[in-house]
């Protein structure tokens, strides 16, 4: 199989320099204020996004190095295979986030619901459409075992 190689479109910036302490998922970061900047031969491209209330945003997980095809997930005390989780060490390091979209300004998308890492390279946009996107589904594997809310802090002050 052939290689396939992605330039960005655009930098994500958020307030987590770190991944420590960062929210996980996007309900864990309810409020959580970023932009997003769209390079200038993109810039078209935003045509039209403003009409979103919330987008997708496809990105590259810049700090991850390597990746093990079993891991143990952060809500997790057992080994899952890396595909049945969102653990960003993966042998392509993509990772997704729906975001309210608040504004757009030029070249410059304002967001909340952030659970990104700052300077994180953005590969794609694309609207949220709940008619679309929203499914109702039957199971969530090993995560329907898991008891409390995946939305608050842990007792170390990280988000979960």
């Amino acid at each position: 199989m052939r290689e396939v190689r992605y330039k960005p479109i655009g930098i994500i910036h958020s307030p987590f320099r770190d991944a420590k302490g960062m929210p996980i998922q996007p309900t864990g970061a309810r409020g959580v204020t970023g932009t997003v900047e769209i390079l200038p031969e993109y810039c078209a491209g935003l045509r039209d996004m403003g009409g979103f209330s919330h987008i997708i945003l496809i990105y590259h997980f810049h700090l991850s190095k390597q990746y093990s095809l079993e891991v143990r997930p952060y809500m997790d005390t057992n080994k899952r295979g890396v595909f049945a989780t969102r653990i960003p060490g993966r042998p392509n390091p993509l990772g997704i986030s729906v975001v309210r979209l608040i504004k757009v300004e030029g070249c410059t998308l304002h967001i909340q619901d952030v659970d990104i890492l700052d300077s994180t390279p953005l590969l794609d946009i694309k609207p949220y459409v709940p008619e679309f996107d929203v499914r109702k589904v039957e199971r969530t594997g090993w995560l329907s075992k898991r008891s409390g809310s995946v939305y608050g802090k842990r007792s170390d002050g990280r988000f979960i």
